[in-house]
């Protein structure tokens, strides 16, 4: 368990940083919602009522506020005030002043050209 940890943790994050937050309270509020007009009516009017955007709950309510004002404190990019400086540059590709070329190695060539040691070696693991 402790190994899976960060991931969990990432996941977290990553998951608050979309609003799924937002959306996990959002399903706990239309649960309570359901229960609680469960009591008064049947199940069916229940839902209705949940749903019907008629009868929100306090945390239905506060949910929205929350969201609006997240919404409102979000940073605002202005393109209009953002200006480039244009600077002309020339790139020339040329080789570097000390070059050499790597030769090919035999060394590959001349291992499979013998043939394997009699016996042949024992295995490790035996």
């Amino acid at each position: 368990m402790l190994a899976r940890l960060p991931k969990i943790l990432i996941a977290l994050a990553l998951a608050g940083s979309i609003g799924l937050h937002w959306a996990f309270l959002q399903t706990v509020a239309w649960a309570g919602m359901i229960v609680s007009y469960a009591h008064e009516s049947p199940l069916t009017e229940a839902v209705v009522k949940t749903f019907d955007g008629q009868h929100p709950c306090e945390l239905c309510k506060q949910i929205a506020k929350e969201k609006q004002a997240e919404k409102k404190s979000e940073y605002q990019f202005e393109a209009s005030k953002v200006k480039f400086a244009y600077a002309a540059v020339a790139f020339i590709f040329s080789a570097p002043p000390l070059f050499w070329e790597v030769g090919v190695s035999t060394d590959a060539a001349y291992l499979r050209s013998h043939a394997p040691p009699v016996p042949p070696p024992r295995s490790i693991l035996g």
